[in-house]
């Protein structure tokens, strides 16, 4: 996988990924013009995204009477340095049988790259080209 952002104002970048454009921002609280969300509201997005792509599949793999499925992802955010140091998502949803949408949602959590990779941890390196 590989995106590409590139500056686009004073605060703003966009990413292009495949086909699609994502532009990043700042709120005005941080100086910035709130055209988009910050990184680290990208980052629960991709989580979230994630997790949400993987239990709409195993629904639909399934053929369940799963509908209306929604998630909410928060994040408990520290400083020293500035990060995120929980997360949680809350999912809710129409369904006839508790034990199948926790089956599907294990399922889900297993398959998801993003939370697979958040949980071991991983190595960043920044180069300059």
């Amino acid at each position: 996988m590989q995106i590409k952002i590139k500056q686009t104002g004073d605060t703003t970048s966009q990413a292009v990924v495949r086909e699609h454009r994502v532009i990043i921002d700042r709120p005005t609280e941080k100086g910035g013009h709130d055209k988009g969300p910050m990184g680290g509201e990208l980052l629960l997005i991709g989580l979230g995204g994630c997790f949400m792509s993987n239990l709409l599949a195993a629904i639909k793999a399934r053929k369940t009477d799963i509908t209306g499925v929604e998630t909410v992802v928060s994040a408990i955010l520290v400083d020293s340095p500035p990060q995120i140091d929980a997360i949680n998502i809350a999912v809710s949803a129409q369904y006839s049988d508790f034990s199948v949408l926790k089956k599907l949602i294990t399922i889900a959590e297993r398959n998801c790259i993003v939370s697979n990779t958040l949980r071991r941890g991983l190595q960043i390196t920044i180069n300059i080209n």
